[in-house]
């Protein structure tokens, strides 16, 4: 693995294409690009080192919740994942060991933010911001990651907290939690990694639960030595693992979608998982969700319930609703003393920090542009703003399946429409406002009797402004491949159907 570099590369003054960010999006952005010849290309990068989530997220017990030899590129299997599901430490240093085999060191600069980006109409190209100067480039690719700016919750006193206090994503290691009275707040997939590991060492942890969710066995095993030698020894046998869990995956997208008897039987899976580790039946109840299967996240874990249901945590089934120096106060009245407080209460996802950053044609940012709820035709590209790729934002994340999976998919598109530059006018791609309103519509209609708009929750998958799904692909991986195989170039004005550049040379 090689080093970070001491101090940022020096900046180049254009591109052929800007990439921001450095997780997978970023990361599979670049490959894709590289392999169709693009090679003039920038990653910037806010953070010290690459890695995305996995970089910024440390949190004791942190793992992926999609299977290990899922969650990795296609072009770059990983016989070594320590187990069924890798650690986030472990995720990190795969990303570090594909940008080497990438040889993308050389095009990446970290501690490198943007800072701005505006569409320059009279030389078409974009104008990128960054602390080390302005780039120009042809194409812009915000690969910036949908889950990157914590939620901090609008508690009244928790500013004036004495001790300890900070998100599950921005963990305090100089803060050593053990023998203290530790609360946590909110039980989203964060929480339910991390309260098990904490219950291990404070003196005693209090929970804080709005809403229960719901739980699925995760059945985490390591992988024995033995294993690992036969995936390195027999690629073909990694590969076959790969297209099991990838059609696994796949067939749980009817429990989260609402379909009737699938959804039936993934929640007696959950409600017997509960049963089997809870033995109390008040804080059974208290832990059981009344809402759909599949409305919000559906998580898993082997350890959190015993936990809860252990001396070490107090489950407290309602939200908190102040702080008073050491005391915090939850909705339901109850007053607990505590030392330290760590925050595991989700992140910005309907509206990226990012969109503030960025003017398309008319100056118009994309914030104003997404002001009813992110939008894009094949999830990727978006009406006034020429030749830019969104990765991982309007509806492109997953509910049941690998979110790399759609990466790839979006940066096949990508690298596709690019070519199509060659044809259109004045080599610009201006996506055709209908056409985005299209998509926007068969979003709608296929998102529009699921639980995930219709199943008695709030989540993070719905923008509260529109009540329009904004963050999940309503449909499989499958369908999302052959919805962008059907892309032809209509979507771009003036660019003649199903030409691409180099067809055409």
């Amino acid at each position: 693995m090689s080093p970070s570099p001491a101090s940022p590369l020096p900046l180049p003054r254009t591109a052929e294409v800007v990439i921001v960010g450095a997780g997978f999006a970023g990361i599979g952005m670049a490959m894709a690009l590289r392999r169709a010849g693009h090679d003039d290309l920038v990653i910037l990068e806010r953070g010290d080192a690459v890695g995305g989530t996995w970089r910024d997220n440390t949190y004791p017990g942190v793992a992926c919740d999609v299977p290990s030899h899922l969650y990795g590129f296609a072009a770059h299997p990983n016989p070594d994942w320590s187990g069924v599901f890798a650690r986030g430490d472990e995720i990190r240093r795969y990303l570090d060991d594909v940008a080497d085999r990438e040889r993308l060191r050389s095009r990446m600069h970290l501690r490198t933010p943007m800072l701005g980006a505006e569409w320059d109409d009279r030389v078409a190209r974009w104008r990128v911001r960054t602390p080390a100067g302005d780039i120009v480039a042809e194409a812009l690719v915000l690969a910036c990651g949908r889950l990157t700016e914590p939620l901090i919750p609008e508690v009244p006193g928790l500013e004036t907290f004495p001790g300890p206090l900070f998100h599950s994503a921005r963990w305090d290691h100089t803060a050593d939690l053990t023998g203290r009275r530790v609360a946590v707040v909110g039980t989203g997939a964060s929480a339910v990694q991390l309260v098990p590991e904490l219950a291990r060492t404070a003196a005693h942890v209090t929970l804080f639960q709005r809403t229960p969710a719901w739980i699925v066995p995760r059945e985490a095993r390591e992988y024995t030595g033995a294993e690992r030698a036969r995936f390195a020894a027999h690629p073909e046998e990694l590969a076959r693992l790969r297209d099991e869990l990838y059609r696994e995956g796949e067939r749980r997208f009817a429990s989260r979608s609402g379909d009737a008897a699938a959804s039936d039987a993934a929640r007696e899976i959950a409600l017997a998982h509960l049963d089997r580790q809870v033995a109390d039946a008040a804080l059974r109840r208290a832990l059981t969700p009344d809402y759909a299967f599949g409305c919000k996240r559906v998580l898993l874990s082997d350890d959190f319930y015993p936990a809860v249901a252990s001396d070490a945590v107090t489950l407290e089934p309602s939200a908190l609703a102040s702080a008073d120096g050491t005391t915090l106060v939850a909705a339901s009245g109850r007053r607990v003393e505590v030392d330290a407080v760590v925050l595991a209460t989700g992140f910005a996802s309907t509206r990226q920090p990012y969109a503030e950053l960025v003017r398309g044609e008319g100056g118009t940012t994309l914030a104003a542009h997404w002001s009813a709820g992110m939008s894009a035709f094949a999830s990727t590209v978006v009406s006034g703003f020429p030749n830019l790729f969104v990765l991982n934002g309007p509806n492109a994340s997953l509910g049941h399946n690998s979110s790399v999976l759609m990466i790839e998919e979006q940066a096949a598109y990508a690298v596709s429409a690019l070519e199509r530059r060659a044809v259109a006018p004045a080599g610009v791609l201006r996506v055709d406002p209908a056409a985005e309103e299209a998509y926007i519509g068969e979003i709608a209609a296929a998102a529009a009797s699921t639980p995930w708009l219709s199943g008695g929750c709030r989540n993070w998958y719905v923008d509260e402004r529109s009540g329009r799904l904004t963050l999940l692909w309503p449909g499989t991986v499958e369908a999302f491949r052959r919805r962008l195989a059907q892309a032809d170039g209509s979507e771009f004005t003036g660019t003649p159907v199903g030409a691409r550049g180099k067809e055409s040379t």
